[in-house]
């Protein structure tokens, strides 16, 4: 029999350690082994528990969340879950934590998530917490970027005739900087949905925009999908692609939350089925989950080209797991050489004729 996840809770509030212990000690199969009020007395207590998964505050005393989670990736490695209050000041620092080796970000309940709400994303990303590859010690786990012109405000007016759509959870953060950020300027409009929390996604896309030659912002209701330019599904906004006469625009909107989210992955690939057909990419990278898999063999069966995420380089290998199960999945890749199938796709060399068939789910 499977024993039980062991779960720390690190946060410096004592109604937020309450709160959560109580909640995650009534789903099954996860055991609360403790709280602590901060990084020292949580350092004592991962020696003397062993946790299998930590949740972590961000502002804490005595020590940030980001310089604790920095120290322990290094020194004893944790699946760490990053719970923050999501306030203006916290956004930089938690996609720091997510570039640092964070498994993902969640809200402390508030007017727009219910303690039920959370109590259940954190269920879920506990359980899948514990099969988490980490990174190891000594893995850069934010490069320096290469030298590159920072990208001047869009101002392509042509539509492309080819349409990107990528879609990730968890982990997918690091590894969507690691599929745009060598792309060149002229590479076809892309459209992205990551799981990330209302007010972040913006953050996100800034950082990204510094990193990468092309344009990569929130998307807008009616934004057009045009060459060098990349639009990240807004959080708790569906992104779904839709034509505009010649054009390829996307709309932004409420809706229910499918395969348990929204923005949903799902979503995004069917509406680039529909209207972009053999004209797209999908691309599903790591997350947990099965998100986007049905979405990504329908785009399959509408003769789009597509690619998952190899197991070895996902954090969570579910998502793209759950897409070549199905047989949505043309291309199954390591995340390194992702980019250089985006620029083969874009250049006519990577086509549905000549993409290799996938190995056989495990």
């Amino acid at each position: 029999m499977q024993r039980d996840v062991r779960v720390l809770i690190v946060d410096d509030s004592s109604i937020v350690r309450q709160v959560l212990s109580k909640e995650l000690d009534k789903q099954p199969g996860i055991q609360v082994v403790g709280t602590a009020p901060d990084p020292y007395i949580a350092r004592d207590k991962i020696i003397s528990l062993q946790p299998d998964v930590l949740t972590l505050d961000i502002e804490m005393p005595r020590m940030d969340g980001i310089s604790f989670l920095r120290r322990l990736m290094k020194y004893h490695p944790l699946p760490v879950i990053m719970v923050s209050s999501l306030t203006a000041r916290s956004k930089d620092t938690v996609l720091a934590c997510l570039e640092a080796g964070a498994i993902d970000v969640v809200s402390k309940p508030n007017e727009s998530y219910s303690v039920g709400d959370v109590s259940r994303q954190l269920r879920d990303l506990i359980r899948g917490a514990v099969y988490a590859q980490l990174k190891k010690p000594d893995q850069e786990t934010n490069a320096a970027p290469a030298a590159v012109t920072p990208a001047a405000s869009h101002a392509l007016i042509e539509t492309t005739n080819k349409v990107i759509a990528i879609g990730a959870s968890t982990g997918g953060t690091e590894a969507i900087r690691s599929v745009l950020q060598p792309l060149p300027r002229n590479v076809p409009g892309i459209v992205m949905t990551q799981h990330m929390p209302i007010g972040f996604t913006a953050s996100f896309a800034d950082r990204l925009n510094q990193l990468c030659r092309i344009e990569v912002r929130e998307a807008r209701n009616g934004d057009a999908v045009v060459p060098g330019l990349a639009l990240l599904a807004p959080g708790d906004q569906h992104l779904k692609l839709a034509r505009d006469g010649a054009r390829y625009v996307v709309r932004v909107g409420d809706g229910p939350r499918i395969c348990r989210h929204r923005p949903s992955v799902e979503v995004l690939f069917e509406s680039t089925a529909r209207y972009a057909g053999s004209n797209a990419l999908g691309i599903i990278l790591t997350g947990m989950g099965n998100d986007g898999a049905q979405g990504l063999k329908t785009m399959r069966d509408a003769g789009a080209v597509t690619i998952a995420q190899d197991e070895a380089s996902c954090v969570v290998f579910g998502m793209p797991r759950e897409a070549i199960a199905c047989g949505g999945a043309q291309v199954v890749s390591p995340l390194s050489e992702i980019a250089q199938h985006v620029m083969s796709y874009s250049e006519g060399r990577l086509t549905a004729k000549s993409a290799p068939a996938s190995p056989a789910a495990a």
